[in-house]
């Protein structure tokens, strides 16, 4: 079989890795990959973004099955291009990937449904969202509607740090047209959780949980960043808060998306706020979490493929969605600076013995040799009979790995551990 994943990060080099071990699977191409996952697929410089060239792509190629991995493909349609073409896909098409391409959108779905979150308010005019922070409770949340690399998210934690994330996005066009609305809700307290779900629109296969660490310095300091580190599962999230989750927001979501005309196929990912009151949701994501997925899936003992077609196909319920009763850890390694200016271009020096357990993210070929290309450069992840011992794992195989400039978090798990 002939697989092609768009996208180029640790996630996509995650599920490469993943779909190998299907012995169907001979070929795969990444688009545009890089140069550290070149040893598992092949690397063709075509942009996520792209969608004319992907599709001429796989269709030259006679491409058997295609992952659509990134949001912003998903949002623009990748999917529904390559599927007019009779190429079958993972992922859902444009109408459904709104859920996380609008902000606006999915807070609304959410209300119309009675599905659990922050209470919120949408705005389209600066100036009548620096007057509603005038008295607005503080701390508070202020997000961007479209997407904007994960940066989007503000917490802001005084009256004067709202007004200017407001100011940002909507007067100085921070994040383009992504920031011209913005939603300013309420400021959750509470573990969070992420929860991974496969779906074929009608069953929801929940991956194990996880605990991710946004912010950039260890005990949580520093600036939120697409993720320092993440472990799984994540002890907050019981079997009763499961259930819960199930039945008050999984299968809702996939209802009401369905009831709007837009039945959702894919992973779908719920962020999710174990609050005093119960779950909220904090975002959904149209597609697989970076760094979540490195650590989801190497507990995940079905066939990722197998999984993915029965999405596909509509066939999840009939389709054993299995993981390991292991934990899993993965420690982010990154270019000191990130997410602010960093320099790249430094020699990557990963043994080929731990290979397999490390997932490239940011790093190029240049004149042969791997280097750094991006601010989050790997993941390394260490899977464990217990938390602890991943945990350590993890640490074993960063020190292992070498390149100038190399910052990581040295906290990843503690808090998870005191749980």
């Amino acid at each position: 079989m002939k697989i092609l994943v768009v996208g180029g990060g640790g996630r996509e080099h995650a599920i490469i890795k993943k779909l190998k071990e299907n012995p169907a699977v001979n070929t795969v191409y990444a688009l545009p990959g890089n140069g550290g996952m070149s040893n598992d697929a092949i690397c063709v410089d075509i942009g996520a973004k792209d969608i004319d060239r992907i599709v001429a792509f796989a269709v030259e190629q006679q491409v058997d099955y295609a992952v659509v991995a990134p949001d912003d493909p998903l949002v623009l349609g990748c999917v529904d291009a390559l599927e007019e073409k009779g190429i079958p896909c993972f992922g859902p098409r444009a109408n459904a990937a709104i859920i996380e391409g609008s902000k606006v959108f999915s807070k609304n779905l959410m209300k119309k449904y009675n599905i659990p979150t922050a209470a919120y308010e949408v705005f389209e005019d600066c100036d009548a969202a620096l007057a509603y922070l005038e008295t607005a409770p503080i701390p508070t949340v202020i997000k961007a509607d479209g997407l904007a690399l994960g940066k989007g998210v503000i917490i802001a934690e005084t009256r004067e740090d709202a007004k200017q994330a407001v100011i940002s996005m909507m007067r100085d066009g921070q994040f383009g047209k992504s920031g011209s609305r913005v939603v300013i809700e309420e400021f959750l307290t509470g573990p969070e959780v992420s929860v991974l779900a496969f779906t074929d629109g009608k069953t929801v296969a929940p991956m194990v949980s996880s605990m991710d660490h946004k912010r950039a310095g260890d005990n949580d300091a520093g600036l939120n960043t697409g993720g320092m580190g993440t472990v799984a599962p994540n002890p907050y999230y019981t079997d009763d808060v499961a259930a819960v989750c199930m039945e008050t927001i999984f299968l809702p979501t996939i209802a009401a998306m369905n009831a709007e005309g837009r039945t959702f196929k894919g992973c779908l990912y719920f962020g999710l706020m174990l609050t005093p009151n119960g779950p909220k949701v904090i975002e959904y994501n149209c597609r697989f979490g970076d760094p979540e997925t490195q650590v989801v899936l190497p507990l995940l003992e079905s066939d990722l493929l197998t999984v993915m077609q029965a999405v596909t196909n509509g066939t999840l319920a009939d389709t054993p969605v299995v993981f390991k009763k292991q934990h899993a850890c993965c420690v982010i390694m990154a270019s000191n600076g990130y997410p602010q200016a960093y320099d790249k271009g430094f020699a990557l020096h990963i043994p080929a013995e731990i290979a397999d357990t490390v997932y490239v993210a940011g790093a190029a070929i240049k004149d042969g040799q791997l280097v750094t290309a991006g601010g989050r450069v790997l993941g390394a992840t260490a899977v464990a009979e217990s938390l602890p011992a991943a945990i350590d794992g993890a640490y074993a195989l960063v020190k292992q790995i070498r390149f100038d400039n190399a910052y990581y978090r040295k906290d990843i798990g503690q808090k998870a551990l005191k749980a």
